[in-house]
């Protein structure tokens, strides 16, 4: 086995990575090996600066993606070290790249609530009547179905702040309607639970009944909590496609469309709404309070432009400058 797939594998066995953490491990590292040479002898100073200026004059790589690319690399020769293979870390000698700060985005909150209104249709009661008249593969059913789903989708990762990972992770037994809680399974393998809203509780019922009317999907505990139309989990294209095309034409959403982004736009709502940032870092599954602590960022800018837009002495400022 080579010492890259003995990484890989210590990763994803010893280190618990996601798949999807492991393949971009083994594409930096495939990169690497394919531009300077075989490991362990290419990992020196001169070769990882050459690669460096590759990516960024070469590749057109933005500061962040080549930061991404020496940390990858920087933890292989953590391992390479361990194993005897290197002496010392060559990547520390490296300078980094100047990243510009960049503030989370989110959405407006006038702008979402516009949506779920526009759409509540789909997650009623009336739809699913209309549903459940309709033969399980009629062309209709099928429409019906896959715009609650879609409805759904946004409901739960705006609601929640879910990760796209763990959205699509979740399983039928993650879900306490009785207490309205969701059991979710985060980065690191922890558990944490996030509490559901009575209508969002409501919706998901509704929601599951279709699923058992169009049938096909599995119903047990250990069956997968959102199914496409198919009756397949969900995956994170779908789950991409979904959230792009549901938001696309609401006004006043512009820009990044992602599930990420839903993450975001919750967390600065409830920081601006009053919450503890160790509440929302509980609830977003964070690992340190430093992760959390960048939506203040996000508040902090709001006020400086009502303050420019609504303040006397601001306003006072722009037409005849600081008396100061």
């Amino acid at each position: 086995m080579s010492l890259t797939e003995q990484y890989l594998s210590f990763l994803s066995g010893i280190r618990r990575y996601s798949p999807r953490t492991v393949a971009i491990y083994r594409d930096v590292l495939g990169r690497y090996e394919a531009f300077c040479g075989d490991f362990p002898e290419s990992l020196d100073v001169r070769s990882l600066r050459n690669y460096e200026m590759h990516l960024l004059d070469g590749c057109g790589e933005s500061p962040r993606t080549v930061e991404l690319h020496l940390s990858v690399l920087s933890g292989f020769s953590r391992f390479l070290m361990r194993e005897g293979k290197l002496s010392s870390n060559p990547v520390r000698l490296i300078p980094r790249p100047k990243k510009e700060k960049r503030l989370p985005d989110f959405f407006r909150e006038e702008s979402l609530r516009d949506y779920l209104d526009a759409t509540q249709a789909d997650a009623g009661e009336d739809t699913l009547a209309l549903l459940n008249a309709l033969p399980p593969g009629d062309k209709t059913a099928m429409s019906l179905y896959k715009r609650r789903l879609s409805r759904l989708i946004i409901s739960l990762l705006y609601s929640t702040g879910l990760r796209r990972a763990e959205l699509i992770g979740l399983n039928r037994s993650n879900l306490d309607l009785r207490r309205g809680a969701l059991n979710v399974l985060g980065k690191g393998n922890k558990m944490r639970e996030i509490p559901l809203v009575p209508s969002l509780c409501k919706e998901i019922s509704l929601y599951l009944e279709s699923v058992d009317k169009m049938g096909g999907a599995p119903a047990g505990a250990d069956g997968p909590l959102l199914v496409t139309e198919t009756s397949r989990r969900l995956y994170p294209v779908y789950v991409d496609r979904v959230v792009k095309r549901e938001l696309g034409g609401v006004a006043g959403i512009s820009g990044r469309k992602s599930p990420h982004v839903l993450r975001h736009t919750l967390a600065t709502e409830l920081l601006d709404g009053g919450a503890d940032l160790n509440s929302i870092k509980e609830l977003l599954g964070h690992s340190s309070l430093a992760a959390t602590q960048v939506y203040t960022h996000n508040t902090v800018e709001r006020l400086k432009t009502v303050y420019d837009h609504a303040h006397p002495r601001a306003k006072n400022t722009e037409k005849h400058g600081s008396k100061d």
